[in-house]
C-alpha cells in the first residue's frame, strides 16, 4: 500500500504540481480539477477483540465542467474516490463497535477492502439577475452547501471564522471524508454585499464513506437563513438567523438511549424543526485582534414516537497579539454543548439531533460530534509564512448527560444506515481529553501538504467500554493539488 500511495504522490505532483496560469477550456467550457490523497493511520481505543491499529488509503479525484453566459451558467462535476487497503478485522462486538473510520468505510462498501466509484458530484443550472436589483440567482440540480457560509466576508478574521467555527455544523457537504456527500435540490440565494437570503430545499445523496454516490437517501430538509455583516471603524460583525426542518422517512432503527425492544419497535418518521442563530465580531485594538462568537440552536419535533426538545450552544473568543509578529499567534478558547437525554423511558427526547454536518472541523480526531456533548477547549494557532500553519488543539470533553450514549457520526449517508453510533457508559460522564496539531504548507496556489496527529487520553467513559486500554492516536498526512 505505501508503493502506492508513492507513485500517486509523485504522479500527481508531476501532473498537477506544474504552474497553470490559464485554465483549461474546451470551446466555452472551463475544465478544472482536484486530486487529493491520503494515508491514515489509527490506533483506537483497545478493544477485547479486533485490530484498532491499522492504515489505508483514501483517494479523491474530481474534475469539474463549467459554461458561464450572461444569465445563467451550468456545471458538471464527476468525483472518483478509490480506497486502498481497508482493514478487515477492525469491528468489534457492542458496545466496542467500529475501531475508527477504517471500519466504517470497509462496511460502507460491502466489505471490500478496495473499493472505487465514478459518480456525479455535481449537476447543476443557475439562473443568475433574479428579483429586485436582480441580486438573487436559482440553482436547480445536484450541488454542494454548507449552512453559515452564505455570505463571504472582506474581513478575514470573520472569514477564517465563519469557515472553521460556524460553517457545516448542522448542514455539510462532509468533504474531510474520501467521498463526501451533495444535494438533490433547489437552492435560491438573494445576496447583496451586506445582507443575505438564502433557501435551500434538497436531498441527501448517498457518500461520505460509501464510495457509491449515485442515488440519495429518504431523508429530505429545507432550510432557510438571514445573514447580514454589518459594524463600523474597528469593529466588523456578522449576524445570521435560520431554521432547519429535517424528515427521515426511512423507517429504520433510530440511535438513541431507550431499551433496543422499543427503538425496534419504533419505525416512525423522525421530523425536527430547528431555530438558531449566530454572531460573530472582531475588535481591532493597539494590542491587536479580539474576536467573539455565539452560536446556539432550539429542537422541536417528534422523534419517532417521542417528542423532540433539544438545544445546543457555543461561546468562543480569541486574540491576535502583535507581539511574536514572525509567529503571527491567534489563541482562542470556547466551550460547546449539545443536550443530552437525561430519561429513556419517558416521551421525549433531549438529545441535540446534528442533522447532517460536518463534524470533522469540530472534532479533529473525529470519535465524538456535538450530541450529548461538552467541550472546553483552547486553542494555538501560528503563522510563522505565508505557507504555514500550525494549528493545536486541546479539548476536555464530557457528556452532557450521563444517562445518555456517546455519540460519533455525520447523519444519513446510506439508506438502511443510521448514520450515528451510540455507546452507553453506564453513567459514566468524562469522557476524554484531546491533544492535536495540524501542519498545513502551501507550497504554490496549486499544491498544498498536511499533517495531523492527535492523542485522546480516554477517561472514565471510555474506560468502561475499552477497559483494555483507553488512550487512542489518529493521524494522517495530506497531498491536494489542483490542475
Amino acid at each position: 500500500m505505501r508503493n502506492i500511495l508513492v507513485l500517486s504522490l509523485l504522479g500527481a505532483a508531476a501532473l498537477f504540481g506544474q504552474s497553470a496560469d490559464t485554465p483549461l477550456k474546451l470551446g466555452d467550457v472551463v475544465v478544472t480539477g482536484t486530486f487529493r490523497t491520503r494515508l491514515y493511520a489509527w490506533d483506537w481505543f483497545e478493544p477485547s477483540s479486533g485490530n484498532n491499529q491499522y492504515a489505508y488509503s483514501g483517494n479523491l479525484l474530481r474534475v469539474n465542467f463549467t459554461e458561464k453566459h450572461a444569465g445563467w451558467d451550468w456545471d458538471a462535476e464527476l468525483a472518483a474516490p478509490f480506497l486502498l487497503g481497508l482493514p478487515n478485522n477492525a469491528t468489534a462486538a457492542a458496545p466496542q463497535g467500529a475501531l475508527g473510520l477504517g471500519s466504517n468505510y470497509y462496511s460502507a462498501n460491502s466489505n471490500s477492502q478496495y473499493s472505487g466509484m465514478v459518480f456525479p458530484k455535481q449537476l447543476f443550472v443557475r439562473f443568475k439577475g433574479l428579483g429586485p436589483s436582480e441580486a438573487g440567482s436559482l440553482q436547480i440540480g445536484r450541488f454542494e452547501f454548507n449552512d453559515g457560509s452564505e455570505l463571504v466576508h472582506k474581513n478575514a478574521t470573520l472569514a477564517t471564522l465563519k469557515r472553521d467555527r460556524i460553517s457545516q455544523r448542522l448542514i455539510g457537504t462532509f468533504g474531510w471524508s474520501d467521498v463526501g456527500r451533495s444535494f438533490d435540490g433547489v437552492h435560491y440565494s438573494y445576496s447583496k454585499p451586506a445582507t443575505d437570503f438564502t433557501f435551500v430545499a434538497a436531498l441527501p445523496t448517498r457518500g461520505v464513506y460509501q464510495t457509491d454516490g449515485w442515488g440519495w437517501n429518504r431523508v429530505g430538509f429545507g432550510y432557510g437563513s438571514f445573514t447580514r455583516d454589518w459594524g463600523h471603524g474597528n469593529h466588523a460583525a456578522d449576524t445570521r438567523i435560520f431554521m432547519l426542518d429535517y424528515d427521515d422517512w426511512r423507517h429504520i432503527l433510530k440511535t438513541d438511549n431507550r431499551p433496543a425492544a422499543v427503538r425496534a419497535h419504533d419505525t416512525d418518521n423522525i421530523r425536527i424543526e430547528t431555530f438558531g442563530a449566530h454572531s460573530l465580531h472582531t475588535f481591532t485594538t493597539q494590542a491587536g485582534t479580539i474576536d467573539a462568537l455565539a452560536w446556539g440552536a432550539v429542537q422541536t419535533g417528534r422523534w419517532g414516537t417521542q417528542t423532540q426538545l433539544a438545544y445546543a450552544l457555543d461561546f468562543e473568543g480569541g486574540f491576535q497579539p502583535k507581539v511574536l509578529p514572525r509567529l503571527k499567534p491567534w489563541l482562542r478558547g470556547g466551550f460547546t454543548m449539545g443536550s443530552g437525554d437525561g430519561n429513556p423511558n419517558d416521551s421525549r427526547h433531549g438529545t441535540f439531533f446534528q442533522v447532517l454536518p460536518t463534524p470533522r472541523p469540530y472534532a479533529r480526531f473525529p470519535f465524538f460530534n456535538m450530541m450529548n456533548t461538552e467541550d472546553r477547549f483552547g486553542a494555538l494557532v501560528l503563522r510563522p509564512h505565508s505557507k504555514v500553519t500550525v494549528s493545536s488543539e486541546f479539548h476536555a470533553l464530557r457528556l452532557s448527560n450521563p444517562n445518555d450514549l456517546w455519540y460519533a457520526g455525520g447523519g444519513v449517508f446510506q439508506p438502511w444506515t443510521f448514520g450515528y453510533t451510540g455507546r452507553a457508559t453506564s453513567g459514566r460522564r468524562s469522557l476524554a481529553n484531546l491533544y492535536d496539531t495540524s501542519i498545513e504548507y502551501r507550497a504554490n496556489r496549486l499544491v498544498t501538504f498536511t499533517g495531523y496527529l492527535g492523542h485522546a487520553q480516554g477517561l472514565a467513559a471510555i474506560e468502561q467500554i475499552y477497559p483494555k486500554g483507553t488512550n487512542g492516536e489518529f493521524g494522517y498526512v495530506e497531498a491536494a493539488f489542483k490542475f
